[in-house]
């Protein structure tokens, strides 16, 4: 699996990350660029939450095809694909907020293309990445949004300030377009594949335990040369399943408002400046990144050393990580000032990436074989939640200023942070409960 010194997987893995941060920022870009427009042509909040959803109907609309593209034609190849069309949309589409129709058309084109990435990324990780390095593998990948929204947080202001918003477009092509070249040249299949003893989960799948009576059918010591039959019915209806979709649901609704509304409630809320307030913007989404990678650590660890099972590993983690979110969005609109607003955003948003150790490895321990299959499904719930949350948001928001509230007043914001935080408390119950670190489907 590559050479001694460095593994092929760990490049694969390192790629992948890369690929998530270049998305996140384009997704933090265009929120900056286009508030920047925005605001500076007088679009009312309601419109504002309606433009910043509507990647979101295109990404809901391609995670499941995204995922079945991934397990037929794979992941590899879907990837670079998905890439391409994003840049060249970024690259091509002038920022007018007067011009809604492009806007709207270009942002679910945007959003259809990057909706394949993550159930291709899982489909990969899942071929290349044995169980034990599975925690912090998909940890380091996913951390990679967070990196790239602090990335975008910090430097995309200045340049919109300097260079205006459209800027912000040709510069992220450019980044994607690099990211192609790179992972054309560097990416490539699993050398097992084509093996007779070969799975779609990659090698180590004795580390997994199997639930209940399972058994895997061999032929000749391999698995069955059957062609794989996706398991449609099994997937919907499985419990665990739907407690993954439910904390997916729950992450990216807190995760999609802080990211496209942040910019506002420190602007409008708090009566900050973007620019003036430094690196200390960034801090929410750097702190992401590393509770994401303390988790995926601490949780392999826990399984190596068999401290703890994997079903207890990620009910632990998951807990933890959701609670302490749930509280810190409720506080967020108690702190009037920058430092207490960019602590409190920090702590929610890092536990809820300390929480992704729980649920968002838990595709590969249930279902390796269809990791991206039941990513799609869970990430199409995550989907949904950017859909509801940034556009009720925006809703809220309008709503207090027609109640006669200044949008700088806490009793503005309340209702935005609690809902999330309330859904938090909720998510982690049904985790707990109905969640297993059990492979469920063979």
């Amino acid at each position: 699996m590559g050479s001694t010194k460095f593994p092929k997987r760990y490049v694969i893995v390192i790629l992948t990350f890369i690929c998530t941060c270049v998305c996140y920022i384009e997704r933090v870009g265009f929120s900056i660029a286009y508030t920047f427009a925005a605001d500076a042509a007088g679009v009312n909040q309601s419109r504002k939450g309606t433009i910043l959803s509507t990647f979101y109907y295109g990404y809901a609309c391609s995670q499941i095809p995204g995922g079945w593209a991934a397990q037929k034609i794979g992941g590899r190849r879907v990837l670079l694909f998905s890439f391409l069309l994003w840049s060249l949309t970024s690259a091509l589409v002038p920022l007018d907020p007067n011009r809604v129709i492009v806007l709207v058309i270009a942002r679910l084109l945007v959003g259809v293309a990057q909706g394949f990435i993550f159930p291709s990324i899982h489909t990969v990780l899942g071929q290349w990445v044995p169980p034990h390095e599975r925690s912090r593998s998909v940890s380091l990948t996913t951390s990679g949004m967070y990196l790239g929204a602090a990335a975008g947080t910090l430097v995309l202001p200045s340049l919109v300030k300097l260079r205006g918003p459209q800027s912000v477009f040709p510069s992220e092509a450019a980044l994607g377009a690099m990211w192609s070249l790179l992972w054309y040249k560097y990416s490539s299949d699993p050398p097992r594949s084509e093996h007779p003893k070969a799975t779609a989960a990659g090698f180590g799948e004795s580390l997994l335990p199997i639930k209940g009576s399972q058994k895997v059918k061999v032929v000749n010591g391999g698995h069955s040369g059957k062609a794989v039959k996706i398991p449609w019915k099994k997937i919907i209806f499985s419990l665990p399943v739907w407690a993954i979709v439910v904390n997916n649901f729950t992450f990216h609704y807190a995760l999609y408002v802080l990211m496209n509304w942040l910019p506002t409630y420190f602007e409008l809320g708090l009566k900050l400046s973007l620019q003036e307030m430094g690196s200390s913007k960034m801090m929410p989404y750097l702190n992401m990144f590393v509770f994401s990678n303390i988790g995926g650590v601490i949780a392999d660890q826990w399984i190596t050393r068999r401290i703890l099972s994997v079903t207890r590993t990620r009910k632990v983690l998951n807990t933890i990580g959701f609670l302490v979110a749930s509280f810190a969005l409720m506080a967020l609109p108690l702190f009037r000032t920058s430092g207490g607003a960019v602590f409190c955003s920090s702590v929610a948003l890092g536990f809820l990436a300390l929480g992704r150790a729980g649920f968002a490895v838990n595709h590969m321990d249930i279902a390796p074989r269809y990791a991206g299959i039941v990513m799609g499904v869970s990430n199409t719930a995550g989907t949904l939640a950017g859909i509801v949350g940034v556009e009720l948001t925006g809703q809220l928001l309008e709503a207090a200023k027609t109640a006669n509230l200044d949008l700088s007043s806490p009793e503005s914001w309340r209702a935005v942070f609690f809902i999330p935080g309330l859904l938090c408390i909720l998510s982690s119950v049904v985790f707990l409960v109905f969640s297993t670190g059990e492979r469920v489907f063979d």
